[in-house]
């Protein structure tokens, strides 16, 4: 470590104990409706799959091979660019990475349109998945270190499930795409991933506005710097919401370092906190199984066993998308207030066991394409809230050095897992025709979500309305107070 020297500062009391403000707002729009814009471009994706299959799409390739390859590619994309982001992240700072990241993920998004062999396609879903991979990191420190410890776990969740209002937008918009009365059908699916940039590029003009964390910048030699972007947050706060601030008192003392290196903050989270590595990597892996054996086939599975029409698809996916927002965005509250243990663990567990449900009314031939989407309705929308909190808790378990190498770490690791060998996996069973098949996905699914449910309910840590340093203890610090 390049060593500086001890300082002792107030920064995280002062950024805790601020009341909601607009200031807050503008965070969450800056950094969090980035999960918008990927939610639009993965389902467009996938509700495009037959299309893109189809004589005269402009690219000749398979529904299977954008569904299975090309999503495991993406997925390969996103794990490699987290954990190459999130060592950057953590060395040079949030803002820097989270503008590159996003300019990664547009630059990738566009060329995705521009794709007319399949090696092309290919190659920059992968490169999509690279950028999103490093917004993950960057992001989510970005924000947990930005909230205030009162609201933390209802933002967090919130912002990770607003990706389903872009999945949302997605399949309406596929209906869009895929009617060739409105366009071409080798024009359509480009048009799509054009205005994801479009898009894409309004979210990077009002990111300019998000300041560097405070907390990095104090931990990095930059003390000065973080002092005086807090006193301008606080005269912002204050004149918005015209409460008076009580004084911090609470200070921790810390030992300042340009960098930390990568061996120390795979000790540190490895070593010293053995239980959170097994709780983080076994959301990460439960959520991925879980959601990779409905999402992946989900078109697939209305078409073959329903016979849904390719066009008609989008409509039940908008319900499936509504379902898993409400799930965060209405249980989010409680990870805050009846505490992070028991939601965590209620969450996972309850969405596997509807899964198990689903799996054996599909079975028994008792569903249609209205109960079906029914069925993974209930299913996500417990899910969604579950998978939310993965990050929440990958993100606010370990000290903050390693904050985003954190979140790269487990989300690399966990997705590989369950990310890149579920589509393989998940694709194959979807669109075999048989039923038995189906179901067994499903049950993957549905068991791994049920394991991952009983691992947080032993070691999911008590982490509601805490500072980020009380949870776990930077590693530079010298002496709490």
């Amino acid at each position: 470590m390049s060593e500086q020297r001890t300082i002792e500062t107030a920064v995280p009391g002062r950024l805790d104990r601020l009341p909601w403000s607009n200031w807050h707002w503008k965070i969450i729009i800056g950094l969090g409706t980035v999960w918008i814009l990927d939610g639009l471009e993965v389902t467009i994706v996938g509700n495009i799959a037959p299309r893109l299959a189809e004589k005269g799409s402009g690219i000749s390739i398979t529904t299977s091979q954008v569904t299975g390859l090309g999503a495991a590619l993406y997925v390969a994309g996103a794990c490699a660019g987290a954990l190459f982001f999130g060592y950057l992240t953590d060395r040079y700072g949030r803002r820097k990475l989270f503008m590159i990241t996003l300019a990664v993920y547009l630059f990738a998004t566009a060329m995705t349109g521009l794709a007319f062999a399949p090696w092309w396609f290919f190659l920059f879903r992968f490169l999509t998945g690279f950028g999103i991979g490093g917004e993950y990191a960057a992001i989510n420190s970005a924000i947990d270190e930005l909230i205030p410890a009162e609201h933390r776990g209802r933002v967090d969740l919130g912002i990770n499930g607003s990706y389903w209002i872009g999945a949302a937008g997605g399949a309406l918009l596929s209906l869009v795409v895929l009617n060739e009365n409105i366009l071409p059908g080798n024009v359509g699916w480009r048009a799509s991933f054009g205005l994801g940039v479009v898009l894409g590029l309004v979210i990077l003009l009002v990111r300019r506005n998000v300041p560097e964390s405070p907390r990095w910048l104090f931990i990095h030699g930059k003390e000065k710097q973080a002092d005086r972007l807090v006193d301008d947050v606080e005269d912002e706060v204050r004149a918005d919401t015209g409460e008076r601030l009580d004084e911090v008192d609470e200070t921790i003392e810390v030992e300042q370092h340009k960098t930390i290196p990568f061996f120390t903050i795979a000790k540190t989270v490895l070593t010293s906190y053995p239980k959170r590595t097994v709780l983080g990597l076994s959301l990460f892996i439960g959520q991925a199984f879980l959601y990779n054996a409905i999402t992946f086939g989900f078109a697939t599975i209305l078409t073959t066993f329903f016979k849904t029409s390719t066009s008609a698809t989008g409509y039940y996916y908008v319900v499936i998308a509504v379902g898993n927002f409400l799930g965060p965005l209405l249980l989010g509250r409680f990870f805050d207030t009846v505490g992070r243990k028991p939601m965590i663990a209620g969450t996972y567990v309850i969405s596997g066991v509807l899964l198990f449900l689903t799996a054996w009314l599909f079975n028994q031939g008792d569903l249609s394409a209205t109960t079906m989407t029914a069925c993974w309705t209930g299913v996500l929308f417990f899910a969604s809230a579950g998978a939310s909190s993965a990050y929440l808790t990958v993100s606010e378990v370990f000290p903050m050095e390693t904050r985003a190498m954190a979140i790269a770490f487990f989300f690399a690791i966990g997705t590989a897992i369950g990310g890149i060998t579920g589509p393989l996996l998940f694709a194959h069973l979807t669109s075999s025709g048989k039923v038995s098949d189906t179901v067994t996905a499903f049950i993957i699914g549905a068991a791994i979500m049920c394991a991952a449910g009983v691992v947080a309910a032993l070691f999911a840590v008590d982490a509601e309305q805490k500072g980020l340093e009380e949870i776990a203890e930077p590693i530079s610090t010298s002496a709490g107070r």
